[in-house]
């Protein structure tokens, strides 16, 4: 049954019952007595006291039928109102929208699981590199979606999690309503930087915020539990940092870290990508770290970036996938005196915490002219303000 259908039976159910109460008072004395009239008809509805007789019960149905008519025909249009409000405000609404990249503070492999998929625990945490995405909302009479992208060769069919995440909007909100989105990429693909996943988290939040956000931030992180769109954009829907458990989708928030303010992050990125799949089928199960995840996490917590705990059990297969990730590595933890270098997720980025000794310029040039290296970007850690509000870049 439909919305209208059960408010006008709510509704109805409602009319009998008044009625029936009128008609039969004088045998509820007890319960209503004459001297406590009903406070609800004269004071809201001020006419239906003229239809009221205390002598005549029928009198009195006739009122309870007269307030029942008017709550039926109140009913029925909330619920139009409520069923098209969307469908009628809110076409060529835009929003604009940052999408940025993150790094796996540590990464552990726990199990194989029975369906495939790895359980994982894992400290994530949001960078200011990213994409972005500007959403449009289509007329109402819109029956796909569409998707413009400014780099060549990333699909732009319902195999891309953005498109994917829109539709699943739609199946667990009821909202039907299509999008125009203009993607501008400036996280490369299969960098371990998650950026499809949080273009899916980001189109999800624009949407729901678009229409008028029918979900609430929990609802959003209940309702991308689906390895449809990526493992990684639950974790995009939290403030940033978190620790992820399942196969990533299973977060638990985590405060702000003790990071010094300002410090930077250098993401290094070679010119080949990794296949995660490829990683996995590569990995030795009995070779895997045996640091505990959740010592490690509390490590985190306590000192932020300033220990030794690094652990990420992807980079042996990676490195086993491809050597010259490996002697990137190498170089990069070499005469740099970072404090930390890592590879995120299942590569092939590599994130330098710190300054380089030397400075970024020489920095740069040594690691270009010894390896091709698609990019290298300074960043700093960012953090969403609060649950309703999106990442927001600060301006440079």
């Amino acid at each position: 049954m439909g919305r209208v259908g059960k408010l006008t039976c709510l509704a109805v159910t409602c009319v009998v019952a008044l009625a029936t109460f009128y008609v039969s008072k004088e045998a509820f004395t007890v319960l209503a007595p004459r001297s406590s009239p009903p406070t609800w008809g004269p004071t809201v509805y001020p006419d239906a006291e003229k239809l009221q007789s205390r002598g005549n019960p029928f009198a009195s149905g006739a009122a309870a039928v007269f307030l029942g008519t008017i709550a039926v025909r109140a009913a029925q249009q909330n619920a139009k109102e409520g069923s098209t409000a969307c469908a009628a405000d809110i076409s060529g609404g835009s929003l604009e929208l940052f999408s940025p990249a993150k790094v796996n503070l540590f990464l552990r492999i726990i199990r194989r699981r029975p369906d495939g998929y790895h359980d994982l625990a894992s400290l994530f945490h949001t960078v200011a590199f990213g994409d972005k995405l500007v959403l449009e909302v289509l007329p109402e009479d819109a029956e796909q979606d569409q998707l413009e992208c400014n780099l060549p060769g990333v699909p732009t069919d319902d195999s891309n999690l953005v498109i994917r995440a829109l539709k699943l909007f739609r199946e667990k909100s009821g909202v039907q309503r299509y999008f125009s989105v203009k993607l501008e990429k400036e996280i490369p693909a299969q960098a371990g930087m998650g950026g499809g996943s949080s273009n899916a988290a980001a189109a999800f939040f624009g949407a729901n915020k678009l229409c008028g956000s029918p979900a609430t931030p929990q609802d959003l992180i209940d309702w991308t539990d689906d390895p449809v769109i990526g493992s990684d954009a639950t974790f995009f829907l939290s403030e940033g940092t978190a620790y992820c458990t399942g196969r990533g989708e299973i977060i638990t928030p985590v405060e702000q870290l003790p990071i010094k303010d300002g410090l930077s992050v250098y993401l290094v990125k070679p010119n080949w990508g990794l296949s995660t799949g490829k990683v996995f089928q590569a990995m030795d199960l009995s070779a895997l770290s045996t640091a505990d995840p959740e010592e490690l996490l509390q490590t985190f917590k306590d000192k932020g970036t300033s220990h030794s705990s690094w652990v990420n059990d992807l980079e042996k297969p990676a490195f086993k996938v491809s050597p010259e990730l490996c002697e990137l590595k190498d170089f990069l933890a070499g005469e740099w005196d970072f404090e930390a270098v890592l590879m995120s997720g299942s590569g092939s980025t590599i994130f330098c915490l710190g300054d380089p000794k030397g400075g970024a310029e020489a920095f740069e040039a040594a690691t270009k002219k010894d390896f091709d290296i698609e990019g290298i970007w300074r960043t700093e850690f960012m953090r969403r303000a609060s649950p309703t509000e999106w990442y927001t870049k600060a301006s440079s």
